[in-house]
């Protein structure tokens, strides 16, 4: 057997809600100045919300108006950090913003990078979205179980695939989803049993995997009351699931000029066009930067074996193709332009609408 399994979690989870926070206020802040400058951390703690980081920007953003538009978007009626019924209680929010270092500034405002680090794409004929397997279906599942209607879910989830690559089935399927405090898993198990199989089904897999429902049991107190949501803990969700090589620097809270998001993103790109060229069934990219110099230090490219053109003419397509430096990203991709709220859940690489998809 071999078998891989990977995560994802839903736009309630306590890490993806300190993600959806930082990424409102990027998307805030380039909608107003194109030059502004956001590195942006999180954490949630119950109902205490701490704001951190850097910005330089002409534009001050009203934090708390965007806290509540996150909310929101999710649904007030299903974040339990916001309702519980024990701890509720207005949230409370800190902030501790100041300047960019100006010393970053001097590099970036040339045109180099904003910080040294290396960046990952990665792509797969495996699926139409060119992602692993079990990470899309993990994601297609959390996705259906947000949208269901009952009144007996609340935001924060957890699943996870483990996908059998020499049969092609899928072995287990788990979820662990927060409800409310009136019922039991047993209540719901139906629901979500059909959910996994729908998931499933729209990728053409079987359905008669093992089904792990809260194996725990109850899992009433989610959210930020349960466990602590810091920005940028949810990487491997954020990108492959886990299979496929990821940077060790979070996407969210960052305007483009950081080549964390910005590179990361073309990395993406570029695997993935050399995957729909039919130059190889699999591609991964890395690119690594270093701080204040605008061209790459170094390119890197894997097809694991399956490449159908020679290696050689697939790094000359990628030299020839693109411009790497972080300005050539930026207006590539149009990405002081990009409404970063819609990505900042169930991965930066599963919006078709997104340029670095298309």
């Amino acid at each position: 057997m071999n078998v891989y399994t990977s995560e994802q979690v839903s736009n309630g989870h306590p890490d993806k809600l300190a993600d959806q926070i930082a990424d409102a206020v990027v998307t805030d802040c380039l909608a107003h100045d194109k030059e502004s400058r956001v590195a942006i951390e999180v954490l949630i703690k119950n109902n205490h919300i701490i704001i951190a980081g850097e910005l330089t920007s002409k534009h001050q953003p009203d934090y708390r108006k965007l806290v509540d538009e996150v909310f929101d978007r999710i649904g007030r009626d299903k974040t339990g950090f916001i309702y519980d019924p024990i701890y509720a209680a207005p949230y409370d929010i800190g902030i501790m913003v100041e300047a960019q270092s100006p010393d970053i500034a001097l590099g970036v405002d040339k045109g180099g990078a904003g910080d040294q680090g290396i960046m990952y794409g990665y792509a797969t004929n495996e699926t139409p979205e060119l992602l692993p397997i079990p990470y899309i279906v993990a994601t297609r599942f959390l996705k259906l179980l947000n949208h269901h209607p009952s009144r007996m879910f609340r935001a924060d989830a957890k699943a996870q695939v483990s996908f059998d690559y020499d049969s092609g089935r899928i072995t287990t399927f788990l979820c662990s989803v927060q409800h409310s405090e009136d019922v039991e898993p047993s209540d719901f198990r139906t629901i979500v049993e059909t959910l996994m199989i729908m998931a499933a089904s729209d990728y053409g897999l079987n359905s008669d995997f093992d089904k792990l429902i809260n194996p725990t049991g109850r899992f009433v107190k989610g959210g930020s009351w349960a466990d602590c949501g810091v920005t940028g803990r949810k990487l491997a969700c954020d990108t492959y699931g886990g299979i496929g090589r990821i940077g060790g620097g979070a996407m969210s809270g960052k305007d483009p000029t950081k080549v964390d998001r910005s590179a990361a993103y073309m990395a993406r790109k570029i695997a993935r066009d050399i995957v729909l060229a039919g130059y190889a069934d699999k591609c991964e990219i890395q690119l690594s930067y270093a701080i204040g110099v605008a061209e790459p230090v170094g390119i890197a490219i894997d097809c694991f074996g399956t490449e159908i053109q020679p290696i050689d003419f697939i790094q000359a397509y990628v030299k020839d193709s693109y411009d790497l430096t972080p300005r050539g990203i930026i207006k590539n991709l149009h990405l002081l332009d990009v409404d970063y709220n819609t990505i900042s859940a169930y991965g930066h690489f599963t919006n078709p609408d997104m340029p670095w998809e298309q």
